[in-house]
């Protein structure tokens, strides 16, 4: 029985791990009546479609469990991620690990300051490229996808990081930098960053979602929640990326003023309209890698929602890297209309078996999540194809899993000659050499960092289809 008056949607399917029990997911294998199921908030006709199908059982079961097993282990995961880091930041402070022990034996050992602008994320220590590659011709779809997962890539660090790469090595302007509120978490769980490409491109504003980091299980959860909520002519929409993006516990009310909180969708469109209102010019464009990619795909549909089409003329392109699925078939075709009527240039970036894109799953009883616009596909050798989507769509199937297994064995393979065959700005270090190693492990575990993306978008040689005006007529043409 529905326990939430869910007035803004015509149905919902909400489900709180914290309240299932490891008993509660083995009974739900085996019983397909889930009307009284504690963990399920749900109108009864919704769950009427659930209980004809086990595999959906299998799939919700499966879910809940990764995300309390990640809820039991989110403070020993973020206190190994912190250690980690600082270990990492330790060694290139002092120049490597043989420095590290000639500067500890003699006393000079040098300590990082995580305030600093030099203190690297994880991420950011396994690729530690910040500079733009020159060669590509700026104002190109190549440039601002190469600009986008750039961008994307540096979201993950702190801000003075993010303020010192984009005004002294981009040489553009820093618009801002936020810490946004998740209502329903009540906590700051969403960042972005927004610039201005004043050296290259004067009329162009990039606003970079950060996506999920490797040690923030709040991150992971979302990622894993199936959880939706089903718009009118709209369709259903992931509750968790909605959350993270500024839901209100009302819905999307078109105008919200707090002054308490700062809200993802709220802050960044208020800035948007300030900017375009003082500049008749400037146009922008969304970016984000993993959680970053699905808020970035999310944000023009709300803006669709609110009317909001002076926004939506002005937003020239939408750039994701790894971005997991955001809605189903009618929210597709939704976005797929907002994306004709607005001309906007979507491009989604897969790498290889990157297991991100390919969840939520699509089940077709329940979940039917799916992408909409085309998918651009990299392999291991950094060849591009624009495809409907990604093949193995839903990651689970043992068919793949050997031609996966070879394929991480490849990529570990390649991370010590890439250097001498692309040049040395594609040298992989050795803590990339090493999550090569767990991609072996966890087949496209790997595959997700943004090491692979930055390639794909400076080595990659998609093949696209002859230009088109409309998403419907490069699916046509896609072999």
């Amino acid at each position: 029985m529905s326990k939430t008056n869910m007035k803004f949607c015509n149905s919902y399917f909400l489900v709180d791990p914290t309240k299932a029990s490891f008993l509660d997911l083995l009974l739900l294998l085996f019983s397909s009546n889930l009307t009284s199921a504690r963990f399920i908030d749900s109108p009864p006709d919704t769950l009427k479609g659930f209980r004809r199908s086990f595999a959906s059982r299998w799939i919700l079961a499966l879910a809940i469990f990764l995300q309390k097993v990640l809820m039991l282990l989110s403070k020993p995961f973020a206190f190994i991620g912190q250690k980690l880091t600082y270990w990492l930041n330790l060694l290139t402070a002092n120049g490597g690990f043989f420095n590290l022990i000639l500067n500890l034996m003699s006393g000079k050992l040098v300590k990082p300051d995580k305030s600093s602008a030099t203190y690297t994320s994880f991420i950011g220590c396994s690729d530690r490229r910040i500079e733009l590659d020159e060669k590509i011709n700026v104002g190109s779809i190549e440039y601002k996808s190469m600009l986008s997962i750039m961008a994307s890539k540096i979201s993950y660090e702190s801000k003075p990081y993010i303020t010192s790469v984009v005004k002294n090595t981009w040489k553009m302007d820093l618009v801002g930098n936020y810490d946004f509120y998740n209502a329903f978490q009540e906590s700051k769980l969403t960042q972005a960053f927004v610039f201005k490409t004043s050296s290259t491109n004067p009329d162009l504003i990039v606003v970079s979602f950060r996506g999920t980091e490797p040690f923030e299980a709040a991150d992971w959860c979302t990622d894993l929640d199936l959880s939706w909520y089903e718009m009118k002519n709209v369709g259903k929409v992931h509750a968790g990326f909605s959350r993270a993006l500024g839901l209100q516990k009302d819905g999307w009310p078109k105008e919200n003023i707090s002054l308490l909180h700062q809200y993802a969708y709220y802050t960044i469109r208020q800035m948007l309209r300030d900017k375009l209102g003082r500049n008749k010019n400037l146009k922008y464009i969304l970016t984000g890698h993993s959680l970053g990619g699905a808020l970035a795909a999310l944000f023009p549909a709300i803006l669709a929602i609110h009317g909001e089409d002076e926004l939506l003329d002005k937003l020239e392109g939408i750039y994701t890297f790894g971005q997991p699925r955001v809605g189903d078939e009618d929210f597709g075709e939704f976005m797929k209309g907002v994306v004709k009527k607005h001309g906007i240039e979507y491009e989604r970036f897969v790498y290889n078996n990157d297991v991100v894109p390919r969840v939520p799953f699509d089940d077709k009883y329940l979940f039917s999540y799916k992408h909409y616009g085309p998918c651009n596909s990299f392999n291991s050798l950094y060849k591009g194809k624009v495809r409907e989507d990604a093949p193995n769509a839903n990651y689970f199937n043992l068919l793949w899993l050997i031609p996966q297994l070879l394929t991480g064995l490849w990529e570990f393979i390649r991370s010590f000659i890439l250097q001498f065959w692309k040049g040395d700005e594609y040298k992989e270090n050795w803590l990339m050499r090493f999550v090569r190693v767990v991609g072996i492990v966890f087949p496209g575990g790997s595959n997700h960092f943004p090491f692979d993306y930055v390639n794909s978008t400076r080595l990659g040689g998609l093949v696209r289809p002859p230009p088109t005006t409309t998403p419907e007529d490069k699916l046509a043409l896609i072999a």
